[in-house]
């Protein structure tokens, strides 16, 4: 399946590869869907593409996942990931691997410690 033109808004359609200067493949296969990006703060957005300065943009108030950002630039999850993989090249993105959600505590451990505290009152 083909991704399908990107619409402007200002009456033109923009094709994916433009986007990503004729690349399909990012830099990286490192990507997830739910990889984390952090935007750095100490680097000038000049020279940026719009598309590269609007991913800077969504990720500066804090960290948002692969699949979010494509939701936001409204752009197909591939080319997203090549142009995330240029900031990361670029210094301009970090990448995170998702938290992993907390290991559920034996009910053994539990139960220690509600006897040791029952114990003290």
């Amino acid at each position: 399946m083909r991704p399908r033109p990107r619409n402007t808004g200002k009456g033109g359609l923009v094709r994916p590869y433009v986007v990503t200067d004729g690349r399909a493949h990012p830099t990286r296969n490192t990507l997830d869907l739910v990889t984390l990006l952090i935007a750095a703060t100490d680097l000038p957005l000049a020279g940026l593409s719009p598309e590269k300065r609007r991913l800077m943009e969504l990720c500066l108030p804090g960290s948002l996942s692969v699949a979010e950002v494509a939701g936001h630039l409204a752009l197909p999850v591939s080319v997203t990931k090549v142009l995330i993989a240029d900031l990361i090249d670029s210094g301009h993105i970090v990448a995170r691997p998702p938290i992993p959600p907390a290991q559920q505590t034996e009910a053994q451990l539990l139960q220690e410690v509600l006897d040791g505290l029952r114990a003290r009152l």
